[in-house]
């Protein structure tokens, strides 16, 4: 109907007719139309788009599509009302419903149209083989021949086609006593297999039933299930009987009573299943000493023991089968052995060779050798029992691994032997009685009777031991004023041998051991009678000392002596009148040695014991260096102080050491003092410092001059192969120059002589012919420093005079020299005094005047 407005403003209808809407119709394989024949597989995943409706409205109106289901139906789909689009929502299975039927519609808002359509559910291969009517179980008698049907084992699969085809087969089918028809699923024995119900009565066997595969969800799937068999094997009377506990022995002992029961003898129908009774009888043996209960197996002895003719029964017992019927239908034998035997009532018992015996002794040396059999022991051990109570069980008990018994183990009697098995620890020294228990007990009898003896073995004693010093090496000191047999020191060595074995005798010996004797019992040490010990010419002595037995076996030890130096030397002067120039503002120098070997007792202080006048000098207490007061500075100070116009000054100069008691010794020092009238310079110091030693200066000079003269050969030999090697010759005036320089620089020294002077000016003269140049040892090269004289051998210590009131000072002989004539090797070599000013001007001005009356150049 549609309506129509006049110009009028009148309504004016007019009637059209409206036609429905129509799904297409595309057939069964269509994915599109009105979903009549459609197929879905029921594997198709839920949410997926299986169809689209499609219609349409002959006015040409927009359609909508809808899905409806009769009422308890279950909603497999949903559609798109606008597109038509229809989604599986629930998950098919076809085993449950294989076809669905759903009522679709089209509509264009005026008329609906309404197709109830079906819908296919097609198979996939999603059920698994199940089997049916389990479990199963079977019962099946053994003598069940081989190949024969047992059972039939039925599985279904739900699954259409090749999904639901099953084929059966058998796991573990090569340790399998069965096998399946894999089509039928039938059951069977296999073919040359027998079942035993005694060995095995059930077997279980796993079935596996599998289908035939197909597709699921894209894949290929094939499904199994199992099952398990139980094959019951039934027993048949087949089996004989059989003994259970074989072997069976028995005991029949002394006081067992007639009609006692030795033991029971049990045996079994071999058929387990459907057992017969057991009928039990004595075939033989039993010689009328013994009878068997037929139903029960209990065998008894039926004579007294002492009527028992033999130790050993042997019975021959069989056992029947007897059926419900009563026929026999099959047997076995069993032997039964039953031994006569005493009571277990005698303990073992050890004999010696006048009868039974508890103790044993024996006397002998130690250290035997290892594997000796003590063959003073005569000893016997005896079991009166039989059989089992008469094995018993020896062993020693006391300190282990020195002996060993044999036999370990006897049965009835035996000779005991004792052997040596560690020959070291059968030591006098440690045992002087080794006591031994020799037990023996039974092995294999409840009571375990046992007996003991005493074994006392008396040890003898040997030379096996060398003495032994308490310490490898001894260490003593003793002064140097010890007197002769003074002890030393003790040594003691012990040898743990008894008797003349264990007494030691002492010696010494060695390079060191002159001076010293040893006593053989005590091993003291003590010097010689006419010993004299002196620490300054000897102060370490080692030498060996030895400790021997009788037999002269020994050990040695070391000696280690110290001689301790004592204060037994007064310090030396080498001059008691000693003479000194002294030029003011320079000290001189004094020397004392003192001869012992050790500080303090060769320390020497300096001191002065009397000037006159007094309060002039003053000495350094360690170095011996004098010197002038401080206010003392020149001559006209002297002049006041003294009358004398020489101005030569005594003094008494006292050295004395730091031991104890302390040594001293006195000197007289004239000191000459002189006044610096010379600058100062080497040389001049040089020349003032071997004043009072000419040959110094002399030997000094000629080695300066040696030493130029080796330069130059050195120098020219250098020259000569340079130009020899070059081919060109050097000028000659530089040579002879270098030659006319060495020349010029040529002194020629005469020996200078020594007086007296009158006055300081004359204190020296130049002696023209030298002709021997001798040092004051004699020796003629004057390169060299003197050489001082051997040391002799050091005097006897002097006598120690006690302290008293001594008379005034007096003049002691000793040496004067500035170098000392004993020269200790333990001291170190001293300088000389320096030289006065004085002297090396007067000197130097002597040398210029000499050189210059030669036409030489001067030094």
């Amino acid at each position: 109907m549609i309506l129509h407005i006049s110009s009028d403003g009148n309504r004016l209808w007019r009637v059209q007719a409206n036609y429905a809407p129509y799904f297409f119709d595309n057939g069964a394989r269509s994915t599109n139309g009105n979903m009549a024949l459609l197929s879905l597989s029921e594997d198709t995943p839920v949410g997926s788009h299986v169809y689209t409706l499609n219609g349409t409205d002959p006015e040409g109106d927009p359609v909508t599509y809808g899905l409806t289901y009769e009422a308890g139906s279950r909603r497999y789909f949903s559609v798109d009302g606008n597109l038509g689009n229809v989604t599986l929502i629930e998950e098919l299975d076809r085993e449950k419903e294989d076809e669905i039927e759903v009522i679709v519609s089209i509509s264009d808002g005026l008329s609906t149209v309404s197709e109830k359509v079906r819908i296919l559910v097609m198979d996939a291969n999603d059920e698994s083989p199940e089997f049916i009517n389990t479990p199963y179980i079977v019962q099946v008698p053994e003598n069940s021949p081989s190949g024969s049907s047992i059972f039939k084992i039925e599985a279904v699969d739900r699954d259409t086609g090749s999904g639901g085809s099953i084929t059966y087969f058998l796991q573990n089918i090569h340790a399998n006593k069965f096998t399946i028809d894999r089509h039928s699923g039938v059951l069977r024995i296999k073919s040359g297999v027998t079942l035993d119900y005694e060995k095995s009565r059930t077997h279980f066997v796993v079935v596996v039933a599998k289908d035939g595969g197909g597709k699921l969800r894209g894949d290929n799937k094939v499904f199994s299930a199992t099952t398990t068999v139980t094959v019951n094997v039934e027993d048949v009377q087949d089996t004989p009987p059989m003994f259970i506990g074989t072997p069976y022995y028995g005991y029949v002992y002394e006081d067992t009573l007639p009609g006692s029961e030795v033991l029971t003898v049990v045996a079994l129908d071999g058929d387990r299943g459907k057992p017969n009774n057991i009928h039990y009888c004595i075939v033989n043996g039993s010689e009328g000493s013994f009878e068997i209960s037929n139903t029960t197996g209990a065998i008894s002895v039926i004579k007294s023991p002492n009527q028992l003719k033999k130790e050993v029964y042997e019975l021959r017992v069989q056992a029947s089968e007897v059926s419900p019927e009563g026929d026999v239908s099959a047997y076995a034998f069993a032997t039964v052995t039953i031994r006569v035997v005493d009571l277990n009532n005698h303990p073992p018992t050890f004999y010696g060779e006048s009868g039974p015996q508890n103790r044993f002794e024996l006397t002998m040396y130690e250290h035997p050798p290892e594997g000796e059999i003590l063959r003073g022991l005569k000893i016997t051990v005896n079991d009166s029992d039989q059989g089992a109570n008469a094995k018993f069980n020896l062993r020693l008990v006391g300190p282990g691994g020195i002996f060993r018994v044999v036999p370990l183990t006897v049965l009835n009697e035996a000779q005991v032997t004792i052997i040596v098995e560690n020959s070291a620890a059968i030591d006098y020294e440690k045992f002087k009685v080794l006591t031994f228990k020799l037990l023996a007990i039974e092995v294999n009898t409840p009571e375990k009777f046992s007996s003991t003896a005493d074994i006392a073995i008396r040890l003898l004693d040997t030379n096996d031991n060398v003495p032994k010093f308490s310490s490898d090496y001894y260490i003593a000191r003793i002064p140097e004023n010890s007197p002769g047999g003074s002890n030393v020191v003790a040594v003691t060595a012990t040898d743990p041998d008894s008797g003349l074995w264990g007494e030691v005798k002492y010696s010494i010996y060695g390079t060191g051991a002159d001076l010293f004797l040893i006593h053989p019992s005590t091993g003291i040490i003590y010097t010689q009678p006419w010993a004299v010990l002196d620490a300054e010419v000897n102060s370490k002595y080692n030498f060996y000392v030895k400790a021997e037995d009788t037999d002269g076996k020994y050990s040695l030890a070391e000696v280690f002596i110290t001689v301790l130096d004592v204060n037994d030397h007064s310090p030396e002067f080498n001059e008691n009148i000693q003479e000194k120039t002294m030029i003011i503002g320079s000290p001189v120098k004094i020397e004392a040695i003192d001869q012992d070997a050790e500080e303090p007792n060769n320390i020497v202080d300096y001191s002065i014991m009397q000037a006159d006048p007094a309060n002039v000098f003053d000495i350094d207490q360690s170095t011996g260096e004098i010197k002038l007061k401080s206010y003392i500075r020149s001559l006209d100070i002297i002049h006041n102080i003294t009358k004398n116009k020489d101005c030569i000054w005594s003094l008494v100069v006292q050295a004395k050491d730091r031991g104890s008691p302390s040594f001293s010794t006195t000197a007289v020092l004239k000191i000459d003092i002189t006044e610096e009238t010379l600058h100062k310079g080497p040389m001049a110091a040089f020349l003032m410092q071997t004043k009072d030693n000419p040959m110094k200066a002399l030997g000094v000079l000629a080695g300066v001059m040696g030493i130029m003269v080796l330069i130059t050969i050195m120098i020219s030999t250098a020259m000569f192969w340079r130009n020899k090697r070059s081919n060109k010759i050097m000028p000659v005036r530089r040579i002879i120059k270098k030659r006319q320089t060495q020349q010029s620089r040529t002194v020629r020294m005469e020996w200078l002589k020594f007086k007296r002077p009158s006055n300081a000016a004359e204190k020296f003269v130049v002696e023209d012919d030298a002709k021997s140049l001798q040092n004051e040892n004699s020796n003629n090269n004057v390169q060299a420093a003197p050489v001082p004289p051997a040391a002799p051998l050091p005097p006897p210590p002097p006598a120690l005079a006690a302290s008293g009131n001594s008379a005034a000072w007096r003049v002691p002989t000793v040496s004067g020299s500035l170098t000392p004539k004993f020269i200790n090797k333990q001291l170190k070599k001293r300088g000389h005094s320096s030289t006065h000013n004085a002297l090396v001007s007067e000197l130097k001005m002597k040398f210029e005047k000499r050189n210059a009356s030669m036409g030489e150049p001067h030094i």
